[in-house]
């Protein structure tokens, strides 16, 4: 029955890696892997899908995870998605999947599975770690309280420890991961009445684990379950957005409306800038030894070296020349 079923995991870092690798493993029939970021030596220490050859192939996580994924168990049908998810594309890339997976590692993102989930009836795996500590919860439209229920906005900028000022260590990203991966096994095999319907932490480091019963949290004055008000999938900003990348020292820069940009000739343009390298997936733009851009078809850029949102767009402005 599980090789008939599908599943969408949000994020192939540390905690999509574990849980995209034991959904395959499993045989589930289809999966699609959906990341916005490229490779780099730090996300070894943590990301178990991951070699130094791909590395230094400078290959997409969604790119790298599909051909290892596909070597482990070539029956599964494995859709990499190299893209950012935003209000503009994420019922496209979402529905029609039995599950969504929540291997992201920010709040925004979340908010915005949690819409669609409950828009188009899809039940989702929540996970988040940072230092030793964890939690995970499985959100099911109609049955438990929503995300919005439980969080009712993000946390304020600052107030809470990120990767940035914690780190990770891999034991909590496994157990957590592992954890979602057990909850979607029981979803996706018709057993959804043994699924914990609780709010599951975690602290490794002093070995402390709780379990919060949540089943009475759901919020009659929830915007997104009680009023059907699907804020994050409804935003459709102008303009290019900027986001901090956790622990990178990186900036995103994305355009609100889908564009395509041709590699090739963006490649040739830049050589006269500085060292370019290129594949079939992206760019690597090196201007000086401070700044380094990785360049997207789908015209987004992470710019390294900085953490500066202003900075970063001036640079996105003079690589493409807006």
């Amino acid at each position: 029955m599980i090789g008939e079923r599908s599943a969408a995991v949000v994020g192939l870092g540390a905690l999509g890696s574990v849980s995209a690798q034991h959904l395959v493993r499993s045989g589930i029939g289809r999966i699609r892997l959906i990341d916005r970021d490229v490779l780099e030596w730090s996300n070894l220490q943590r990301q178990v899908l991951y070699t130094e050859d791909d590395v230094q192939r400078m290959l997409p996580k969604a790119q790298a995870a599909a051909e290892r994924l596909r070597s482990i168990n070539s029956s599964v049908s494995i859709d990499p998605v190299v893209a950012d998810l935003t209000s503009s594309n994420a019922e496209q890339l979402l529905e029609g999947f039995d599950l969504i997976i929540d291997g992201s590692d920010n709040f925004s993102v979340r908010y915005l599975i949690n819409d669609v989930s409950l828009k188009r009836s899809i039940p989702w795996i929540y996970g988040g770690v940072v230092g030793a500590s964890g939690m995970t919860m499985s959100f099911i439209p109609g049955k438990t309280p929503c995300f919005r229920c439980l969080f009712p906005a993000p946390p304020a900028a600052g107030s809470v420890d990120t990767c940035d000022t914690a780190g990770v260590i891999s034991p909590a990203v496994d157990l957590i991961a592992s954890i979602q991966a057990a909850e979607a096994l029981k979803w996706l095999s018709g057993n959804s009445d043994a699924m914990q319907r609780t709010l599951f932490q975690v602290d490794l480091w002093h070995h402390r684990y709780i379990s919060l019963d949540v089943s009475k949290s759901k919020r009659d004055d929830c915007p997104a379950c009680s009023k059907d008000q699907y804020d994050y999938l409804d935003d459709r900003e102008d303009g290019v957005s900027a986001v901090s990348l956790c622990g990178r020292n990186t900036i995103q820069i994305a355009p609100a409306k889908g564009t395509r940009i041709q590699l090739g000739a963006l490649a040739a343009r830049l050589r006269s800038a500085g060292d370019v390298e290129q594949n079939q997936f992206l760019i690597r733009f090196r201007r000086d030894k401070e700044m380094t851009a990785i360049l997207f078809p789908d015209g987004r850029a992470l710019i390294q070296g900085t953490e500066d949102p202003i900075v970063a767009k001036r640079i996105y402005n003079e690589i493409y020349g807006i």
